[in-house]
């Protein structure tokens, strides 16, 4: 049995602190900051993309991801089967997060019975379209009632030999700040599912309005993991020192970067790959479209940093931008306007906790 401590003996305040005020991340320093692993094996615990664990020869990545209804989508414009594709794909691209190959996957659902058995055939049916684009088996899992919604939850291992991984905190001062693909447009993409949605609780036989945004809208529905991008670099003779990828918008996962190794970072706001219509719409929506790659979120591209002598090597890669640039100053994470100023890189993306 644990010992309850009185909290007024203890000298601490008997006022209990609200999650929103902690966020996720905050949540997740608090949670884990006792955490001591006992085994040699675990070459990586908690703080990373995956968990990284000796197994001879090679290593084995493993993660877990948990979207719960209403919380990370909306079954209202997210259909079945891309909410299956989405589930595997999400924990696929931690591994190529970690520069690791995917292999194996559980699925658990936690489900309330409005759904029918052919919900659920739809919603497998998206989990295993994504397992045979990146082959990867599904192994296993676990069902379970839920009093309301559907709550999935999925594990992922990868492996990868050592000298491959490569983390969060292996960036060093000068390292070229890099990201693949073009940022912001899951957001926007979520921006105008929702528009429609309003739309049609105010009038359900008005049609939903969405020709003309199908790449927005994919991206947002039908994401996909850059598991490409480790053969690209290592066909270059590119190993980053440093890599993570873009759930939770640029701005947090350069500061993720930048925590874990210590260091700081000048960021070019004109280096920012953002899609053209991506960046009218931003505006039509009066969105600085800056904003939307800093912190929209759900692109699940990859951002890493290389060594500033492999710039030769990576400049004239199609669908790699060099962004920016790690500093020593561990307090400077900036990013650089156009007209030259500095503005102070902040994470201001969504917080589960503070949804109405």
């Amino acid at each position: 049995m644990f010992e309850k401590k009185d909290q007024k003996q203890a000298g601490k305040s008997s006022e209990l602190t609200a999650l929103s005020e902690l966020g996720e991340f905050g949540l997740i320093d608090r949670l884990t900051k006792n955490i001591q692993c006992f085994h040699p094996e675990t070459l990586k615990g908690v703080g990373d993309d995956a968990a990284v664990i000796a197994t001879g020869d090679k290593v084995m990545l493993l993660s877990t991801d948990l979207l719960v209804e209403g919380i990370h989508f909306d079954l209202t414009y997210m259909p079945l089967k891309h909410l299956g594709y989405k589930a595997a794909v999400v924990n696929i691209s931690d591994i190529a997060a970690m520069n690791g190959i995917p292999l194996q996957m559980t699925v658990s659902i936690a489900v309330s019975s409005r759904f029918p058995v052919e919900a659920l055939d739809d919603l497998y049916s998206g989990i295993l379209a994504a397992c045979e684009k990146y082959h990867v088996d599904l192994v296993g899992g676990d069902t379970s009632s839920s009093v309301k919604g559907l709550l999935i939850s999925v594990t992922i291992t990868g492996t990868a030999r050592p000298e491959e991984v490569v983390y969060r905190s292996g960036t060093r001062s000068g390292d070229l700040l890099c990201v693949t693909g073009d940022l912001g447009s899951a957001y926007m993409g979520l921006l105008i599912l929702e528009r429609e949605k309003k739309v049609f609780q105010a009038n359900p036989a008005m049609q939903p309005e969405l020709s003309g945004f199908d790449y927005q809208i994919r991206r947002q529905l039908k994401p996909e993991a850059r598991t490409d991008i480790r053969n690209v670099l290592m066909g270059a003779g590119i190993r980053p020192t440093a890599m993570i990828d873009i759930s939770d918008g640029l701005a947090s996962e350069i500061l993720h970067l930048c925590k874990q190794s210590n260091t700081g970072c000048r960021l070019f706001e004109e280096k920012i790959p953002i899609d053209p219509q991506t960046r009218e719409l931003a505006l039509e929506y009066n969105i600085i479209p800056t904003i939307t790659a800093l912190s929209g979120g759900e692109d699940y591209e990859l951002l890493f940093t290389v060594s500033q002598s492999d710039y030769e090597k990576i400049k004239d890669i199609e669908g790699i931008t060099i962004i920016g640039h790690m500093t020593d100053n561990s307090g400077e994470k900036v990013m650089i306007t156009p007209d030259g100023k500095q503005v102070e890189l902040t994470a201001q993306g969504w917080n589960a906790w503070t949804k109405s």
